[in-house]
Order: structure tokens, then C-alpha cells, then sequence
């Protein structure tokens, strides 16, 4: 069986869990801009306050760089092509098969990309173990509803949907990665050959879930128009949400 996916809402009593949701997605969004414009001292300020978050959460590390690791080798791709398209001062030169340039601009601006890149995967990570997937569809419906033409009810129950749909997809590609290894694709030396073999069955057995699904939830009458939790905004959460503006501004001012 798969194992529990970090990337799914783990009940709590922490902090995060007892703030409304409209708190947090605010606070989320705010902060997911604010270190697209920030830079190192800032990112290193943002990054130890995320881990202290993790930990007041009770998320294992371990867990978290376990799940998130295939996403290091696209940070590697995006550092490489930084690297090597950023113009600025030579600090290496690849002569094989072509002459390629390293600069040090592109260095600084591929370890900048990454670094925020890394920064929002684990701010929705965060979000995502504190936020159960009901309660995000609330929020999403109370957004769009001063606006008629928008319908949020439809947009809350696919974003429902989706939140819960991905530990889902996560937990097939565990079961793809341990069928192959038993089978003993990974011997196999064409990466090419690897992949194929991987995406196709993982793609099938998703579209294959989600047709079980749909059929699960036509089955049972599903709707959109259904009742959802209440949503409380408090002083409390009105006092988040003025010290996260507060270390915004803080995080701007170092940048």
C-alpha cells in the first residue's frame, strides 16, 4: 500500500490550524508574491520563519524533502539554464560538445529562482497540511460570490476536488515507481525508454481514478449545491493577518 502523503490535510491544534481560511489564503497569497520581489537576506528571513511554521505544525523534514524530490531536478534545469543564458561575467566555460558560458549573474539569478521557487512549494505544503479541503471550497465560494457571473460554487467544488485529488496522484506515483522497480525497469540504461514507461501507466491509472470517481459521484446524486462549513473571521485572525503585513514590509525593507 502507499504510504500517507505529506501533501494532505493532517489535523491539528496548532496555530495555523485554528485561523480562518480566508486568513490563511490571504496571508498565503501576500507572502507567495512577496518573495517573487525579494532577494537573499530576505529569502534566508522567510526561509528560517517557513521552517519554524513546519515545526509548530509537527511536519517531518524528512517526509517533506522525500515528497518534494523530484521537483529538486526541475530547480536543477531552471539553475542550469539561468546559468547558462543569464548574461554577465564568465565564471566557467564548457567546451564539450560546444562552448558553453557560466556566468556569475546567472549563478546568482538561478540560485534566486530556485530558492523562491522552493519557498512557494513549501508555503503551499504548509497551507495544504493545515487547510482541509472543505473549508478551501468555502472560501473560494465566498470570493466569487458578489459576483453573479462567476460561478463559485462550480470553482469551489473543483478546487475541493483537486486538493483531494493529488495525494491520490502522489500515491500512484509510488505504486508506478515500486511496480517498475520490481519488474526491473530501473536496470534498464535509456532514461528515455525509463520515462516512458512510467508516465504512460501513471497517466492511465489517473484518468482511470478520476473516471471512478466521476462515476462514484454521479452515483451518489453529487452537486455543487451543497452545505459547507461556516467560516469565522476573528480577532485573531485579524491579528495574523496585520503581523504577516508587518513582517511583509520588514522583508521588502531588507530586500
Amino acid at each position: 500500500m502507499a504510504e500517507l502523503s505529506e501533501f494532505g490535510f493532517r489535523p491539528g491544534d496548532s496555530f495555523f490550524h485554528a485561523l480562518d481560511v480566508r486568513c490563511k489564503l490571504a496571508c498565503f497569497i501576500l507572502i507567495s508574491l512577496t518573495s517573487l520581489n525579494i532577494h537573499l537576506l530576505s529569502l534566508l528571513l522567510l526561509t528560517l520563519t517557513i521552517a519554524g511554521a513546519i515545526l509548530h505544525i509537527r511536519l517531518s523534514f524528512l517526509a517533506i524533502f522525500k515528497e518534494i524530490r523530484y521537483f529538486f531536478l526541475l530547480l536543477a534545469f531552471v539553475f542550469i539554464a539561468r546559468a547558462l543564458s543569464t548574461p554577465g561575467a564568465t565564471l566557467a566555460e564548457i567546451r564539450f560538445p560546444v562552448t558553453l558560458t557560466v556566468t556569475e549573474q546567472g549563478v546568482y539569478d538561478g540560485i534566486l529562482v530556485c530558492w523562491r521557487l522552493l519557498v512557494i512549494v513549501i508555503l503551499s505544503l504548509v497551507f495544504v497540511s493545515t487547510t482541509r479541503s472543505s473549508e478551501v471550497k468555502a472560501a473560494v465560494e465566498w470570493l466569487f460570490s458578489p459576483f453573479p457571473f462567476i460561478p463559485g460554487k462550480r470553482l469551489g467544488a473543483m478546487i475541493g476536488l483537486l486538493m483531494r485529488f493529488i495525494p491520490v496522484i502522489l500515491n500512484q506515483v509510488k505504486e508506478t515507481a515500486d511496480a517498475q522497480r520490481a519488474r526491473g525497469v530501473e536496470n534498464r540504461k535509456n532514461p528515455i525508454y525509463r520515462l516512458v514507461k512510467f508516465v504512460i501507466p501513471l497517466m492511465r491509472r489517473t484518468f482511470e481514478d478520476a473516471d471512478k470517481l466521476i462515476l462514484a459521484m454521479e452515483a451518489r446524486c453529487y452537486s455543487e449545491n451543497r452545505t459547507g462549513p461556516e467560516l469565522a473571521f476573528s480577532g485573531k485572525d485579524g491579528l495574523a493577518v496585520l503581523v504577516m503585513i508587518i513582517f511583509i514590509i520588514l522583508l521588502l525593507t531588507i530586500g
